[in-house]
Order: C-alpha cells, then structure tokens, then sequence
C-alpha cells in the first residue's frame, strides 16, 4: 500500500480525522424528540422516485441540522475532536448551499425561504475570520471566530474555500429575480469573491500555488497544490477571481507538475489519462465538479469526462474483482473514497482498501456510471437500509467484514450525493456554474475547452 505518498492532497485532513475519531462521542448535538425508523422507509420505488427521496432525504442534513446562528453546515453528526456541537465546515457549506439550489428548484423549500437562509450565511461569512479574503476550513458557527483544524493549520484554507465559493457561484447564478431579498444575495456574493486573494496564496511566485496561510504560523504548512488530486476546482476558481487572480502559469507550472499527475495506464482493462495508481478515492472525481461541467471539458492534459467515468469505473471494477475477498463487495456494492470507517477514518481507494464501502462514492458517480450507480442505490436502500437508512439519508459508511455500519454524516460526503445525482438528472449546477461570466474567464485563461464556453462566445 502507498497511504503515504498518496494523499499528499489531503494528508492533514486524514491525519486529524485518524487521530481523533476514535474518541468520537456518538450523540447528535441536535438530538430530537421523535424517533426514525429506518424500517418504515418507503417500498417497491421507480427509479426516479427513489433517486427523489435519496436527494429530498439528505437534503434534511444541511436544512434541519445546518447550524440555527450562521445557517452554515456542520462538519458532521456527531460531536467529535473535542470541539463540541458549533463546528462549521466551509468546503461543506459550499456542497449544502449547491443542496438548497436544488431544494429551490424541486420545491422541496419556497425558494424565498431558501435565499433568506443563505443570505443569513452571507452575512454571517462576511463578519467571520477570514485571512486575505480566505476562509478556514473550520468555523465556530456560533460566533465566526476560527477552530483550527491542526496546531499550524489556524488560517485560510485555498481549497475549502474554493468548495465555498464554488456553492456561492452558482446561487449568484440561480438566485437572480429582482427582489430585494435575491438582489442582496447577489451582491453580499459578489463582495465576499471580489475580496477573495487568491494570488496572496503564491507567495510572490508565479510558479506555485499553496494550500494553506497563518497569521501566526505564516507559511508553515508548506504544501504546494500539485495535482492530480481534488483540488483542480481550486486552479480554476483562482484564475476567475475579478481582482485577485493567478496566472495560467501557475497552473502549468504547479498543478501539472507532479509525479501523480499524468498516468496513462489501464486498470482493470480501463485507460486512466491523470493520477494516482488506480485513480485514488472517487471524492477526486466529485469535488472539483459539482459545479465544473466535465461534459466535452477539455484542456491540454485531459479529456476530463473521459478522466471521471474511467476514474469510476476502475473503482467499481476493483470493487467486483474484490482482491481483498471482502464481505459484501460486488455489482451492487461498490465505492471506495474518504470516509469514517470501523477504527478511525480513512481515504479508501483501490490501493488503500480495508473492506469500507462509502455510499456517497457509488451514489455521487451517478453521471459517471449510471446503471452501476443505480445498482448500488437499491442495494443500500433496499438491502442495507435498516442499517444504514436515517432521517439524514445514507450513514457514512459500511464494512460488512467488520459488522460495522456508521451512525455518522458528514457534510463533505452528504453533499455530492444531492448535487451530482441532480447533474446526472437535469445538469442543473453544471448549467449554473459554468454559466458565471468570471469561471468563463478562468477556463479561457487556462486554456479549457467546453460547450458552455462555445456557447457564450456565440450570445
């Protein structure tokens, strides 16, 4: 196995869940009075109306259990590192304000209730800590003072924010009526990314891009983002900023610099263009395109359709092959990412496979592989639902071998569920995104190729 030099992406993040998960208080800060039986879910489902409750189910995460001050979304279920209840992610916000779009759209909330609850997040980020425009990974959803996410992880967060903003972009989009409530949206938006420093994050160097700044620990973090990994979203929302962006140097000369970005390789009789030895946990293929359109998106690295479905699909080929000879793995059972797991938490893949199998990884993949996605969807709720079915949806994770299934959600895992199953339905957060005059402006800088740039260029 190779956990060491492969998430160099993520490596805090894991090293700070795998530490502290173990001590982990399984009690909701939220508890409420009546109880969820998972027994009672609804049966015999068509395919679009199960694919309805999965999405209207989870969406109860962000708007039921989104914190009551700042609106904002929990970083997980259950208390955990010692933090308590008021825990805000900002890379998961970004995911729960992609979710409410889509509860706007479906009806599930009046899309007046929608806009006052994330303009109630606008005003609450716009007074929070914030290190040259940019947010950190954790807040105090009470308050908007910073919870660090390590000893020297105590400032902003390029990635976690370009989650955010990649949310924040496509209500801009979406929210556009001419009513005070949606026109203060728009510019409470508008102000938060045009303060945004992206450039600040380069050190003066044209030819790096870094993770993570401190007031009081600088640049002691250290971690240039190379790709190939999550963190793509990050290059292109970085060359759209309208006052402080980077230049497609930077991209050429960091992102694509590594000795895990181009692989070429087959697996499982499957061609992978970019990453890691068997494509590394699904979350690569989800995060940067909640948002980011991957049909017929194209640069001078990659066909980046073509990287996403072969990405899945040697993930769910592994899963079938099941080399481990693992409990429960199969057709229907499939979808290795980062998740919490029977002994702490992990960023499971092809090469870091311990048994755990992660909803979200099969069920975010639906654009990718719909029919194996679809499989694995009525497995987990038909199959498994009476121990992994909740009020929040799908827990976080199984492992069969173990006789282990979560109780936990996770923002960052709940959030993709909605939003691709909604891209693979209607492509609605694809057309937003991609739709936002400034990202237009980043993908030409960087040298991209897409429909929705053809067809701008033409209006």
């Amino acid at each position: 196995m190779k956990i060491s030099c492969y998430y160099l992406s993520c490596l805090f993040f894991l090293l700070i869940h795998a530490n502290n998960a173990f001590g982990q208080k399984k009690k909701s800060p939220a508890s409420k009075p009546t109880i969820f039986n998972p027994a009672d879910r609804p049966k015999n489902l068509s395919d679009t109306a199960l694919l309805e409750l999965v999405q209207k189910q989870t969406f109860r995460y962000f708007w039921e259990f989104g914190h009551p001050v700042s609106g904002m979304s929990r970083e997980r279920s259950n208390i955990a590192f010692d933090y308590g209840d008021e825990v805000v992610t900002t890379g998961g916000t970004g995911f729960g304000i992609m979710a409410m779009i889509v509860a706007a759209e479906r009806g599930w909330q009046p899309r007046d209730s929608v806009a006052a609850r994330l303009l109630k997040m606008m005003k609450f980020l716009s007074k929070a800590d914030h290190y040259h425009g940019i947010f950190p990974h954790w807040l105090n959803g009470a308050t908007g003072k910073i919870v660090p996410f390590g000893r020297k992880d105590d400032g902003g967060d390029l990635v976690e924010t370009s989650f955010l903003f990649q949310g924040m972009l496509a209500a801009r989009q979406y929210f556009d009526r001419d009513n005070d409530v949606e026109r203060d949206l728009r510019n409470r938006i508008q102000w938060i990314w045009s303060e945004a420093e992206w450039d600040w994050y380069t050190r003066g160097n044209p030819n790096q891009l870094y993770w993570h700044w401190s007031p009081n620990n600088g640049w002691a973090m250290n971690f240039e983002l190379r790709g190939y990994n999550e963190t793509l979203i990050t290059y292109v929302l970085a060359a759209s900023s309208p006052r402080y962006p980077i230049t497609a140097q930077v991209y050429n000369k960091c992102w694509a610099q590594s000795d895990h970005f181009k692989n070429g390789k087959e697996y499982y009789g499957v061609k992978l263009p970019l990453g890691f030895e068997y494509g590394g946990p699904l979350f690569f293929a989800h995060y940067s395109f909640l948002g980011l359109d991957p049909r017929k998106l194209k640069d001078q690295y990659a066909d980046y359709w073509e990287q996403n479905v072969n990405h899945s699909l040697i993930n769910y080929k592994h899963c079938v092959a099941n080399p481990g000879k693992f409990k429960g793995y199969g057709e229907n059972s499939w979808g290795l990412t980062a998740s919490d797991t029977y002994n702490g938490y992990n960023a499971h893949s092809p090469t870091n496979d311990f048994g755990t199998i992660t909803p979200t990884a099969a069920l975010a993949s639906f654009p990718y592989t719909p029919e194996q996605s679809m499989k694995a969807l009525r497995h987990f709720y038909e199959n498994l639902g009476d121990k992994i079915w909740s009020e929040y949806g799908f827990t976080d994770a199984f492992n069969e071998s173990q006789n282990w299934y979560a109780k936990s959600h996770l923002a960052i895992d709940q959030g993709p569920i909605i939003v691709m199953i909604e891209n693979y339905r209607t492509g609605l957060l694809w057309k937003l995104f991609m739709k936002d005059p400034d990202v237009q402006t980043g993908l030409k800088k960087l040298g991209f190729e897409s429909p929705a740039l053809e067809l701008s260029s033409k209006n």
